[in-house]
C-alpha cells in the first residue's frame, strides 16, 4: 500500500504494527507535504523536522525488535502551541513569547510520546487561545484548507488546518469554549471536547482553569478514541484532575446503536441563533440517520444559549484577567489588538459577578443532569456558520458576527460535558458542516459509538480537500 493512500491513524498503526511501512517513511511523507503546503496554509508556528526524525528512527527501531507499544507508535502528531514541548519553543502565538523554550514536556506531550507518537511540531492558534485570526502577530493566521481565503475557525486554527490537510494524522488542541470543535467544524474534521479532568492540562497556558479542555482532533471517531485512550487519566500537576480510570475508549467503535436514546437540541440551531438553512438540514439528516440506524429520537430544551455563554464569559475573563495582568500592564504593544481588547474586559468584571457566575454554572449543571436523565446524548450543530473569508476579521465583519450570535459550543464547557465535533456534510459552496454530539460526564464512550455510527453511514471520509 502506498503511504498517501493512508489517511488515518487507525489505517497507519495497522501498517505500522506489521512493518509494511516504517515510522521514518510515515515521517518522510508528512514533512514533504508540510513543506510542500504549509507556505499555503501557515498552520505550524514551529516544524521540529530533525527532533521528529529522530523520534521515527527509535520508533523504527522498537518495532522492528518487537517492541510495539500500540496504536500510537510511529504515529506524527502535532500541538496546538499553548502546549509545552521540552526543549521546543511554546510561543502562545503571541510577541510575549516568542523565545520561550519549555524545559519539561507538559503531561500530555509526554503521554504521547510515551505511547511512541512522533511529535512534528506546532501549530498555530490565536493569542493565547483567544481572541480571533489577526494580521499585527508574530506569524500569520492559519488559513483553511477547503478554502484557503477562510479562516479554519479557532482558536486551534492551526491544529484543524494540519489535520484536515493531511500535514499530521493527528493533533492536540485546547478548548475554553469551542476552541476544538469549531476548527473541527470548519475544516471538516472530528475532535473532543473531553469531559472536564479527564485529560491533565499541565503544562499548558492556561486560559480558565474552569474550563479549559485539551482534546484531540483527527480524520476520523476511531482515531479521536485512539487519542484520548492515550492521554486520557489522572494527573496530580493538573488540580481539576478527576481520579477515574479512563475507559476502553475504542471499544465503542463498531458497536450498534439500536435502542440509544438521542435528545435533539433543536432551539439551539432553529431558534436561539439561527444556523443557516444548509446547516439545519444537516442536523436534521443526521437526526434521520440515526432514526434508520435505530437510535430513539426525543426533543430536549435547556437553558438559553445566550444565558449560559454570557455565565461561562464571565467565569473566563476573571479568571484569564490575573494570569496577563501584570504583563499586559507592563508591555501593553506585545500583545495583539483583538487579545488586548479581550484581556481589558477583565478589569471591570467584580469578585461578585464572578461568584455569582460559579453558583450559576452549579445551578445549570444540576439542571442539564436532571434534563438529560434517561437520554444517552444531545444532539445539536457543531458551528451556526461555515468557515468566514479572512478578510472579513480585517473589516470588523465577523468580529460583528460573533457578538450576533451565540456560540453552540460553550455551554458544555461550562457543564463539564464531553462534546464530540462529527463532519455533516458540505454547504453549497462546498464547505464542511458539523454536528455535535454531547454526552453524559465520563461516558465518551458512547459518543464515540454514536459518532462512528453516523460516520460510516454518512461515509464522507473519502472526500478531503483539493490542494
Amino acid at each position: 500500500m502506498s503511504i498517501d493512500t493512508i489517511h488515518t491513524i487507525a489505517e497507519a498503526s495497522k501498517r505500522l504494527q506489521s512493518r509494511e511501512i516504517s515510522p521514518v517513511e510515515l515521517l518522510e511523507f508528512h514533512l514533504e507535504r508540510i513543506a510542500r503546503l504549509e507556505p499555503r496554509l501557515n498552520s505550524f508556528i514551529t516544524v521540529d523536522a530533525d527532533g521528529a526524525r529522530a523520534a521515527a528512527k527509535i520508533a523504527e527501531n522498537e518495532i522492528r525488535s518487537g517492541n510495539y507499544r500500540g496504536p500510537m507508535h510511529g504515529i506524527p502528531f502535532s500541538l496546538k502551541d499553548v502546549i509545552d514541548s521540552k526543549g521546543i519553543r511554546t510561543t502562545g502565538h503571541s510577541k510575549l513569547y516568542l523565545d520561550r523554550v519549555p524545559t519539561e514536556d507538559a503531561t500530555v506531550t509526554r503521554k504521547l510520546k510515551d505511547a511512541g507518537a512522533v511529535l512534528v511540531g506546532k501549530n498555530a492558534t490565536h493569542e493565547f487561545a483567544m481572541g480571533q485570526p489577526s494580521y499585527d502577530m508574530p506569524f500569520p493566521p492559519a488559513r483553511n484548507p477547503w478554502d484557503t481565503e477562510r479562516g479554519p475557525g479557532g482558536s486551534s486554527s492551526g491544529s484543524g488546518s494540519a489535520v484536515s490537510a493531511g500535514l499530521v494524522l493527528g493533533a492536540l488542541g485546547s478548548d475554553t469554549g469551542g476552541s476544538i470543535r469549531n476548527p473541527c467544524a470548519l475544516c471538516g474534521i472530528t475532535g473532543l471536547k473531553p469531559t472536564h479532568g479527564l485529560v491533565s492540562r499541565a503544562g499548558t497556558l492556561p486560559l480558565s482553569k474552569s474550563l479549559d479542555a485539551i482534546g484531540p482532533m483527527t480524520w476520523t471517531v476511531e482515531d479521536t478514541a485512539i487519542m484520548l485512550s492515550a492521554i486520557a487519566g489522572y494527573d496530580g500537576l493538573d488540580a481539576q484532575s478527576v481520579n477515574v480510570k479512563p475507559d476502553d475508549y475504542r471499544a465503542g467503535i463498531g458497536q450498534s446503536v439500536k435502542g440509544m436514546k438521542i435528545a435533539a437540541l433543536r432551539q439551539f440551531y432553529t431558534q436561539q441563533g439561527p444556523a443557516s438553512p444548509e446547516i439545519v438540514a444537516s442536523v436534521e439528516n443526521a437526526i434521520r440517520i440515526f432514526q434508520e440506524l435505530g437510535a430513539e429520537i426525543v426533543d430536549i430544551g435547556l437553558p438559553e444559549l445566550w444565558f449560559m455563554e454570557s455565565v461561562s464569559a464571565i467565569i473566563a475573563i476573571v479568571e484569564t484577567w490575573p494570569i496577563h495582568k501584570a504583563t499586559l500592564g507592563a508591555t501593553p504593544e506585545l500583545y495583539g489588538d483583538s487579545g488586548r481588547n479581550r484581556l481589558a474586559g477583565g478589569a471591570f468584571v467584580n469578585s461578585a459577578d464572578y461568584f455569582h457566575a460559579l453558583d450559576r454554572q452549579r445551578e445549570l449543571q444540576a439542571e442539564v443532569r436532571a434534563a438529560m436523565k434517561g437520554v444517552d446524548a444531545l444532539i445539536t450543530t457543531s458551528s451556526l456558520v461555515t468557515a468566514p473569508l479572512l478578510k472579513d476579521f480585517m473589516s470588523g465583519v465577523s468580529r460583528y458576527d460573533t457578538w450576533k450570535s451565540p456560540k453552540t459550543t460553550s455551554a458544555y464547557n461550562l457543564l463539564g460535558l464531553p462534546a464530540l465535533a462529527v463532519p455533516s456534510g458540505f454547504s453549497s459552496d462546498g464547505l464542511p458542516v458539523s454536528i455535535q454530539l454531547i454526552g453524559h460526564a465520563f461516558a465518551e464512550r458512547k459518543l464515540f459509538t454514536l459518532g462512528h455510527a453516523f460516520e460510516q453511514a454518512i461515509d464522507l471520509r473519502g472526500t478531503r480537500p483539493n490542494l
